[in-house]
């Protein structure tokens, strides 16, 4: 056990290697862990970091696709009492040496294929003591493998719930990333919540495929030990090959993306496969559009499952049965809901005075419960900005129902004003969504020198289709009220993502936030 104050995640692992043993704890590419080895391997990497020099609370960074290792990097952190800190393996040099910088770990993880990337810019890590590459090793690094029999299994420490056990760094949709501290005490809680709204129990599967450095895919992996049940892992997001897995492996819960459902569900073969043993596919990273969740519906059945959240917290769910399309009015409304609050959590939606809204009144959605972040890693001003009165500002604009349904309305940054009118992209980009030639789409406002700002719809066509930007606000037009329409359309080949799954609008806004578009992009 921890030994230490309340419940951690090392005691969650523990327990799974006294109760279930021989169980599988990890299947990936082919080799399996079970819950006996992958404690024991946490422990022997643990020890092995102590003989590094590592003491606790210190930090080791991980950039790295899915893979085993990354999973021992953090029950190693688990059960030693160190912090893992993750480096999306997307970003280019600058960006990798901001993250390292910042966290100040002394021991630095990462994949043979990023090697190049941390040799040019290693001499700026000032912090680090120790490069560790998992596959072939350069020779200014030691090999993970080597590192690895270092260490004993016969390790021991003692861990605390109030203990950080991981910084996983925001997506950076409102700014540069930062470092968001979670504790044991608020991962034990996150998997608690997650595992009993999954109803998993120790013969469950799950399916992962978003990336682990995020904090969706680590979420669910807890939920799943939770209650000892096997975590299937993928190393990227490849729809056949989930497919395939699905049906050979019986795989009975998965998360992903809504553009990731979107892109299994347009697979030429996914009849081809028997998904029958699939009893939950878990949403989040954003609101799936309502055209796509009823296509979801009528192909899998009454399978799915919404979680709201982000890095910093959560603690909303809309849960499996209220997934009713062909039910009343109020059945078919909540379906664009994000939900209910998880049980132990509350929730407030305030206008800009900290007055709390009216049904159907938008304002910035407010969570308090077990599962929020410790604060910001080194930026207090942050923290206290964030974290005021005990509620987690999460910056998101929402509003209740009647029923006290949670309805996302957009980003407090992404609300457009045009003409003195609030304009909430999330609104205007569920009608794109009902264009039978759209695929994805993003909204934003651009400067106008009439109303202040004017709406840009960024659509990606489905393959083979066509559309003209005429056509999209026709569309648009008969669905919304005309002043919320697009006042212009820009076609992309394929819209920028987040590692999450999410739309980048960062991005978008800097390609396509002009005043003026070139006509050619306008086009059909």
């Amino acid at each position: 056990m921890s030994n230490g104050s309340g419940f951690t995640l090392a005691d969650v692992l523990e327990a799974n290697a006294r109760n279930y043993a021989d169980a599988p704890a990890l299947v990936f590419e082919g080799t399996t862990l079970s819950h006996a080895e992958y404690l024991a391997r946490g422990k022997r990497l643990a020890s092995a970091w102590t003989r590094l020099g590592l003491a606790k609370q210190q930090r080791v960074a991980v950039m790295s696709r899915n893979c085993r290792e990354m999973c021992e990097v953090y029950a190693a952190s688990e059960v030693g009492g160190f912090i893992t800190a993750t480096v999306s393996f997307r970003f280019v040099a600058p960006e990798v040496a901001y993250i390292i910088n910042d966290s100040l770990p002394h021991i630095f993880v990462f994949e043979e294929e990023f090697a190049d990337l941390v040799d040019n810019i290693r001499g700026s890590l000032t912090s680090v003591e120790h490069f560790v590459c998992v596959g072939k090793a350069p020779a200014w690094a030691m090999s993970y493998g080597e590192v690895f029999r270092m260490g004993d299994e016969r390790f021991s420490a003692v861990v605390d719930q109030t203990d950080i056990c991981s910084i996983i760094y925001t997506s950076g949709t409102t700014g540069r990333p930062k470092g968001v501290m979670i504790s044991h005490r608020a991962k034990v809680g996150t998997a608690s919540c997650i595992s009993s709204l999954m109803a998993a129990g120790p013969s469950d599967r799950i399916l992962l495929m978003m990336p682990m450095f995020h904090v969706g895919a680590k979420d669910m992996s807890l939920a799943q030990s939770w209650r000892a049940g096997a975590i299937y892992l993928h190393r990227d997001f490849d729809p056949e090959l989930i497919l395939k897995t699905i049906q050979d492996e019986r795989i009975t819960i998965t998360h992903m993306a809504p553009t990731m459902i979107q892109m299994l569900l347009d697979h030429p073969r996914v009849d081809d496969y028997d998904l029958s043993s699939l009893r939950m596919i878990v949403y989040s990273a954003a609101a799936m559009p309502t055209a796509l969740l009823r296509r979801g519906l009528a192909k899998l059945g009454p399978v799915f499952l919404q979680l709201y959240g982000q890095t910093e917290g959560s603690g909303i769910v809309l849960p499996i049965e209220a997934h009713l399309p062909d039910g009343d009015d109020r059945d078919r409304r909540r379906l664009q809901s994000i939900g209910i609050p998880f049980p132990g959590v509350q929730v407030r939606i305030v206008d800009d005075n900290d007055r709390d809204c009216g049904v159907d009144e938008p304002g910035e959605i407010l969570l308090r419960g077990p599962i929020m972040m410790h604060g910001y890693w080194n930026n207090s001003n942050a923290t206290i900005e964030t974290l005021r009165d005990g509620w987690l500002r999460t910056g998101d604009m929402g509003k209740f129902d009647d029923d006290g349904y949670v309805y996302l309305v957009d980003r407090k940054k992404d609300m457009i004003v045009s003409g003195g009118e609030n304009i909430y992209s999330r609104e205007v980009e569920e009608a794109l969504y009902q264009h039978d030639a759209v695929a994805n789409a993003a909204v934003i406002g651009v400067p106008d020198d009439k109303w202040g700002e004017a709406v840009r719809a960024v659509v990606e066509l489905r393959e083979g289709a066509s559309a003209t930007a005429a056509d999209i606000i026709a569309h648009c037009r008969t669905l919304i009220a005309g002043y919320k329409c697009p006042k212009s359309v820009v076609f992309v080949n394929d819209l920028p993502k987040l590692p999450s799954g999410k739309i980048n609008k960062i991005v978008i806004r800097k390609e396509h936030g002009r005043i003026e578009e070139p006509s050619s992009a306008l086009g059909g």
